[in-house]
């Protein structure tokens, strides 16, 4: 007889537990994803954006310089 109620008792805080857990979990998929956003960028300064061209060119040449040498080898 002791044992059929502590089994019924363990039985009963084990399906508390699931409920609890099945609760939570439900909690936690109904709280929408928070979704980082950057910042818009901001517009290059005209300096900046000479600087910028004239490294994108020394970049290119540096490329056209070095596809040259692979080539001759």
């Amino acid at each position: 007889m002791a044992a059929s109620l502590l089994t019924t008792i363990f039985e009963f805080v084990e399906f508390v537990f699931d409920l609890s857990d099945t609760v939570e979990r439900t909690k936690q998929l109904s709280k929408p994803d928070i979704v980082e956003v950057p910042p818009d960028p901001k517009p290059l300064s005209p300096a900046a954006q000479r600087a910028l061209a004239e490294a994108e060119e020394r970049e290119r040449l540096r490329d056209q310089a070095a596809s040259g040498t692979d080539q001759a080898s």
